[in-house]
């Protein structure tokens, strides 16, 4: 019997991800070959640990999304099948001029009749615009008709008339955007604003870190793993084979396959060389139809409690500095925990603008952002973390106007129909929709394995 080569560039949750999809459902024999430029696997999924103590922290992607109210989530499903545990995660206040909003009746005390009323008004438009069912199903599989919005997000919140009302919802939305609401779309923007309503969606952490997750999947992948083996030329042979190059200490290789997997951030694949004039087009097309990029900057900070308990509770909260960041408490994973974790992420132009400044320096700001009722912070401080993702994200997942599945995977389908890319940056920028697009992509592939002939 035939056996198939598959070729997976790329070793964060969208190339493990598909690899484990793709054994699950091949039902001939395939052998799978995943290359990944640094000495780790998983990505923008990180879980270090602190070096004054054994503190874990998440310095990339800190949660999961829960659509499991409304129907099957497959990563939800996923995270299971694999035994991993999950901690719940909840915030809903933000914190204004050192002043603590976590309801209407805060809201009303603190910013006025005016803006709570105008708030309200925001809050009834946004979600008859965007009903939970509406905003479960917003990845459009077979594409949409529809032409580009001719404003953005930024004149939704202009109709929030209430200067006040106006800043709460963009220091709320800021860190989800990653970007500023001028530079996203509106239906982005309404996403990112009614998904902190809990008939929407939940949001959860795995126990033990989420670096989990990549690491279960690689430990279930019977893959030939290549780590620190940065791949700069994909061709296609005359046979019709594809050939990967790949340098390792000096030294050039090439390996041959029947399949080829792009599942690399968007902005990491211009490092990559495509042959061909028709398909470096029809990539650098593909880059272009998704390139709005946004930008992360994690500060996590240790300290030697959690002296911000009794006066803060929550998983998270949103803080009105760095132009709208979300402050994590990242000891609430662990409960029990000892030492008090606090995680800053800025975003967008903030994320961009600061990240020049060094280390020491972001560190320094970060404790200085702490609200007035937490004056301690400097005095508990022990040790500081930063981890800066620039361009990581999209602004416009999906790009202007939504392809259909087929075509966003697929960007040269008449003479190079085996190339295959996956990303999150086709849906909306989160481990759900990067797990969419791996199965999608390797329900495809094992699909044409199963229907070809034996040879």
């Amino acid at each position: 019997m035939r056996g198939w080569n598959v070729g997976i560039v790329g070793g964060g949750p969208g190339g493990l991800m598909t690899a484990y999809a793709l054994q699950k459902l091949a039902d001939k024999p395939i052998q799978i070959t995943l290359f990944e430029a640094s000495n780790r696997l998983g990505g923008k999924i990180l879980t270090p640990q602190f070096q004054s103590a054994c503190v874990k922290f998440e310095a990339g992607a800190a949660e999961f999304y829960d659509y499991s109210q409304h129907d099957d989530d497959p990563l939800n499903l996923l995270i299971a099948e694999l035994g991993l545990s999950i901690t719940r995660m909840a915030g809903s206040a933000v914190i204004t001029k050192n002043q603590v909003l976590a309801n209407l009746d805060d809201i009303r005390d603190q910013l006025g009749e005016k803006a709570y009323q105008s708030l309200l008004e925001f809050d009834s438009k946004a979600r008859d615009r965007m009903t939970p069912q509406e905003f479960h199903a917003a990845d459009y599989p077979d594409g949409s008709s529809h032409d580009p919005d001719l404003y953005h997000f930024d004149a939704v919140l202009a109709e929030i008339e209430e200067p006040a009302a106006r800043q709460y919802v963009e220091d709320l939305i800021h860190s989800d955007l990653a970007t500023e609401p001028s530079q996203t779309s509106v239906a982005y923007g309404l996403q990112n604003y009614v998904m902190n309503n809990g008939k929407y969606m939940d949001l959860y952490s795995i126990e033990g870190g989420n670096e989990q997750l990549p690491q279960s999947l690689a430990a279930r992948i019977n893959a030939n793993l290549m780590l620190n083996h940065p791949v700069s030329r994909i061709a296609k042979s005359a046979s019709g084979k594809w050939i990967v190059q790949t340098a390792q200490e000096g030294m050039t290789q090439h390996d041959d396959f029947d399949f080829i997997v792009i599942a690399l951030p968007h902005n990491h694949l211009p490092s990559v060389t495509f042959d061909g004039a028709k398909l470096t087009q029809a990539v650098r097309e593909h880059y272009d139809y998704y390139h709005y990029p946004a930008h992360y900057l994690r500060v996590t900070i240790l300290f030697d409690q959690p002296f911000w308990r009794g006066k803060l509770t929550d998983s998270f909260w949103m803080l009105d500095d760095f132009g709208g960041c979300c402050l994590y408490d990242e000891s609430s994973r662990e409960p029990e925990a000892k030492y008090g974790v606090l995680g800053w992420l800025l975003s967008g132009s903030a994320a961009e603008e600061f990240s020049l400044k060094n280390d020491e320096q972001l560190i320094g700001l970060a404790l200085d952002s702490l609200p007035t009722f937490l004056p301690d912070g400097r005095k508990h401080f022990l040790e500081g973390k930063v981890y800066r993702w620039l361009g990581a994200v999209n602004a416009m997942p999906g790009g202007l106007v939504p392809q259909s599945h087929d075509r966003r995977h697929q960007p040269e389908p008449q003479n190079h129909p085996e190339l295959f890319m996956v990303g999150d940056y086709m849906f909306d920028s989160t481990l759900n929709g990067v797990l969419d697009s791996a199965n999608y992509v390797a329900a495809w592939i094992a699909t044409i394995i199963s229907e070809t002939s034996e040879v």
